[in-house]
């Protein structure tokens, strides 16, 4: 009979404030776990205020957790029980499976990329739009909070797209709730004291917000239903395809279902754009002669043009920096599993009721797929070095079967938002500027926001 091997125990981070490592974990969490994969491996285990966490940082634990063995694993994790009182059951945080497969059947047509294809116009006009903005400003106004524009471009796109409509007045309510429910869930998921069911500042900080999106949704969903039948429209947005989508037995999405959906669309399309746009041109600023590779190819490939659709196969360069940001400062920087039953993940037992920390913030520095990890370096995405690499060494978008169903959309808008600035505009950094540190929040931001100086090319 074939030998069996006996599982080792996971490593366990020390921890000097008798809390589980909670106090560092929250002063300096990505620091935390950096050190501890630098002491323990790829695979260790904490236990922050008595939680049980095991961070899982190598390509093969990624495969075997979210792909061949995900059946072991569902989302009743600790950082989708934070964020479940913002996102609810909507697509992202959904834990039950058979719900979320009715979801996903549901809303996957909805994201191809040929369906895609039909709302590239509203994101390269909304950026023209952003532009001529920028134009008509003085010189002595040209330095830009980049993260603000962008963020302000992110939800006109995304409200164009979902609504038809611009909407931009309210959906500014709508920007400052989720920084404020982004801020505190993060703090939270940090140091999950005091409970959010406890009266304290912080609990009525996020049901306000909580308030303010739910507010806003309503509101939108409450035009459409009570206007004309969108489905008659000869191009529909998402709001009415996700109305008339039906399953397979031909039910269609419950009012509060709708709702939770279009919230999540709202939000996930809105850091993601935002969050890696800010990145990007930061970055760009950062290393002019990555900026002059990008000038050049968008020249060559567009004459001055608007970018469309069918330019996206051309613009390599312009997606590999996309891409490349994505590695360095992925805006869904981790995510998390939940073990239903006991597992052995790289010769180490998994205990059941754990709580899998996937960081992508360390994954995608890993020195063994990724030489000089922290240098922002676009060459990292040619198809030799991507096929050299093992597929989940990168993960900005998740993986398996809960793969983000808005992979298509995100990356269509971040390269042609990106080439249709790249046209003729530059953004400098200005003298003296400090580096940008990244916020770990439920999202990665970047501290402070950044800001930038912007020139003509």
């Amino acid at each position: 009979m074939p030998r069996t091997t006996t599982p080792r125990e996971l490593p366990t981070a020390g921890s000097r404030d008798l809390l589980g490592g909670a106090l560092a974990f929250r002063r300096d969490q990505l620091g935390f776990l950096a050190d501890n994969v630098n002491r323990h491996g790829d695979l260790f285990r904490f236990r922050p205020l008595g939680l049980p966490m095991v961070l899982a940082n190598h390509p093969d634990h990624i495969q075997h957790i979210l792909v061949d063995g995900e059946q072991r694993y569902d989302k009743n994790a600790t950082i989708f029980k934070v964020v479940r009182p913002v996102l609810r059951d909507g697509l992202i945080a959904i834990a039950d499976k058979e719900r979320w497969g009715r979801q996903r059947r549901m809303m996957a047509p909805l994201f191809t990329p040929r369906t895609v294809a039909g709302f590239t116009e509203n994101m390269t006009d909304e950026t023209v739009r952003m532009l001529d903005r920028w134009d008509r400003r003085s010189a002595a106004d040209a330095l830009l909070d980049i993260t603000d524009e962008v963020g302000q471009l992110a939800l006109r796109i995304v409200n164009r797209s979902l609504f038809s409509a611009d909407v931009s007045a309210a959906a500014q309510s709508f920007e400052r709730a989720f920084a404020t429910a982004n801020d505190v869930l993060g703090s939270f998921f940090r140091f999950p004291f005091p409970p959010l069911s406890w009266p304290t500042l912080r609990r009525r900080r996020l049901h306000r917000a909580i308030d303010d999106m739910d507010r806003f949704v309503s509101g939108v969903i409450r035009q459409r239903t009570e206007g004309s039948d969108p489905s008659q429209s000869q191009s529909p947005d998402l709001l009415s395809l996700l109305m008339h989508s039906t399953d397979d037995d031909g039910s269609v999405m419950e009012p509060e279902q709708l709702h939770h959906e279009v919230l999540n669309l709202c939000i996930g399309a809105f850091e993601t754009t935002t969050n890696t746009l800010s990145w990007a041109f930061y970055l760009l600023a950062r290393h002019p002669h990555i900026e002059e590779r990008l000038h050049e190819e968008v020249d060559r490939v567009l004459a001055g043009r608007v970018p469309r659709f069918d330019d996206l196969p051309r613009l390599t360069y312009t997606r590999m920096i996309i891409d490349e940001t994505l590695r360095i400062y992925s805006p869904a920087y981790q995510t998390m599993r939940h073990v239903c039953e006991e597992d052995i993940v790289g010769g180490y037992r998994i205990p059941a009721g754990s709580n899998i920390l996937i960081n992508s913030y360390l994954l995608h520095r890993h020195p063994e797929f990724w030489p000089d990890p922290e240098t922002f370096d676009p060459e990292n995405f040619t198809p030799e070095r991507v096929a050299a690499r093992p597929k989940h060494a990168y993960i900005p978008f998740g993986s398996g079967r809960r793969v983000c169903i808005g992979k298509h959309f995100a990356l269509a808008e971040l390269t042609l938002a990106l080439a249709t600035v790249a046209r003729g505009h530059r953004l400098l950094l200005p003298p003296g500027a400090p580096l940008v540190a990244p916020e770990p929040l439920i999202t990665l931001h970047p501290r402070g926001g950044i800001h930038l100086r912007l020139a003509c090319r």
